[in-house]
């Protein structure tokens, strides 16, 4: 199936959301290290460095120099949605061939894909930006989220 027509998380997005929800999941204990973020989460060190870099010029991390210094979340974790993360480290949250649905065009019989891919778009919004930081670290997801991954054939593959 080409790249496309599949919803794809990318490595660089998960690493960064498992970082987040290290850094929510810490948010009382002070800045935390990249090195502890990297072992904690069996994410690239290196590879992590970049990502936080970017969520730091994002404005979704703060980070401190020194002996006692890491990197810590730039707001509570419980006003930054999933999407914020990846929207950071990835860029628009569903494209099709790199370009934004609004931005595409069709013609004849392939002219209802705009609004299909303009749903898809809506629906992925509406998870992902209703779903934070805390409530994944938490284990408490809304309950929307949690009856859609109940569903039959939800944890299948096609």
């Amino acid at each position: 199936m080409p790249d496309n027509v599949r919803m794809r998380i990318s490595a660089r997005a998960d690493y960064a959301v498992r970082a987040a929800l290290q850094l929510a999941a810490s948010q009382d204990d002070g800045p935390v290290k990249a090195e502890a973020i990297a072992d904690a989460q069996d994410i690239p060190h290196k590879f992590l460095e970049g990502i936080l870099n970017d969520m730091r010029r994002g404005g979704l991390v703060l980070s401190q120099r020194g002996g006692n210094g890491g990197y810590r979340l730039a707001k509570p974790a419980g006003s930054i949605s999933i999407a914020d993360v990846i929207r950071i480290v990835d860029g628009p949250l569903v494209s099709v061939r790199g370009v934004r649905p609004p931005d595409l065009s069709y013609t004849g019989p392939a002219q209802a894909l705009l609004p299909l891919w303009i749903a898809l778009r809506a629906n992925v919004r509406e998870i992902l930006d209703g779903v934070t930081l805390a409530d994944v670290a938490s284990s408490d997801l809304p309950a929307d989220v949690s009856a859609l991954a109940d569903t039959p054939g939800a944890w299948t593959n096609p």
